[in-house]
Order: C-alpha cells, then sequence, then structure tokens
C-alpha cells in the first residue's frame, strides 16, 4: 500500500513567504488553479487511490474538496494532519523572526525538532500526532489513498523515514501541490 502525499495549494501567505503554521489560510486563485491541474496530472499518470484524506486546515481541505470534485473520490477531513503549530512565529517571514526572536530562533535553529517555537510545537510533537494520524489511515484501509497536507508535516516524515537530520528537511521541501509516495512499510516503526 502506498500513501500518496500532496501539499496543499498556494497561499497568499506562500507568496508573501509568511509562516503559516496553525494560521487557518485559504487557497489564493492560483492554489485552485494548482488544485485542479493536480487532479488533472493524477488521472494522467493513472494514480490509483480509493480515498483522499486531509488536514482540517482550509487551504489542504479546498485542495482535497478539488482533487475530489474532480477525481469521484471521497475525501475526508482527519484531525492530527495540520501543520505544525509555530506558535508566536505565525505570520512573520523567517528573517523577522530571527531578528525579534534571536535567542529563541538559535536554539530552535540548533537542535529543532526537540525544541518548540515560543508558544507552539516542536517537529517532534507534530511527528507524533501525525504518525497516529496516519497508523490509523493504515490500519483503515488496503488500497493506495492519497493525503493533503503540509510542507512541514512531509519533511518531517521523510527526515524520519530515512533517518535524516531534521536540520536537513529543507532538501525534501515539497512546492504547492507536489506529490510524494511513501511505502506504508517504511512507517511500521512507531518510536519518534
Amino acid at each position: 500500500m502506498k500513501l500518496i502525499f500532496i501539499r496543499h495549494g498556494q497561499t497568499d501567505w506562500n507568496v508573501a513567504g509568511k509562516i503559516q503554521g496553525s494560521y487557518d489560510s485559504e487557497l489564493n486563485n492560483n492554489g485552485v488553479k494548482q488544485s485542479i491541474e493536480l487532479t488533472e496530472k493524477l488521472l494522467k499518470l493513472n494514480y490509483k487511490f480509493s480515498k483522499i484524506y486531509s488536514s482540517p486546515q482550509k487551504r489542504a481541505l479546498k485542495t482535497a474538496e478539488i482533487l475530489s470534485k474532480h477525481s469521484n473520490i471521497d475525501y475526508f477531513p482527519m484531525k492530527g494532519l495540520e501543520e505544525m503549530n509555530m506558535g508566536e512565529w505565525e505570520g512573520l517571514s523567517w528573517s523577522e523572526v530571527e531578528k525579534k526572536y534571536p535567542i529563541e530562533y538559535r536554539e530552535w535553529f540548533l537542535n529543532r525538532r526537540y525544541t518548540k517555537t515560543p508558544n507552539g510545537e516542536s517537529y517532534n510533537d507534530m511527528l507524533k500526532r501525525v504518525l497516529k494520524s496516519i497508523h490509523k489511515i493504515i490500519e483503515d484501509n488496503s488500497d493506495n489513498v492519497v493525503i493533503v497536507t503540509h510542507s512541514a508535516v512531509i519533511m518531517s516524515l521523510q527526515c524520519y523515514i530515512t533517518n535524516t537530520p531534521f536540520d536537513e528537511m529543507l532538501k525534501f521541501k515539497p512546492k504547492n501541490t507536489e506529490i510524494i509516495e511513501i511505502s506504508t512499510d517504511l512507517l511500521n516503526n512507531t518510536n519518534v
């Protein structure tokens, strides 16, 4: 069984370089267009999947809704697949975070897997809740499924399954509506 991970379509905050995290932003017009093109790409490449799961955040949910409408496959919002809660850093650019929170940013930068953002989560906190949801999806399905989620979720999962240090996660950064396939065999280990 394969999990077909897809990062949501573009938002205005993506364009502005703002940290979204738990902020519930909407797709912009380009994000809607990307989501329609994503469906066409999945169908053209003959991807087979029986369900679509989505983060309940608007940007992911709208991407899943568009994919569902054009593929005639049901979508289900699922708690636990949300983007990492970036706390007080949400709405800022990374350079603004570095200037406004120099000590916290340095601590986080040096140990980002386990260090929480101010009033937010660590990547490890997020990974634990995401893996719990993914294991539930695997338990409930035998066919390939699509999971529409967020960049930090996908980067963290890829670091986790490839045993890559989290300070190298940007090499896994997906573009909006990028498709990343992960075999469920790689997700059997639950030690986070």
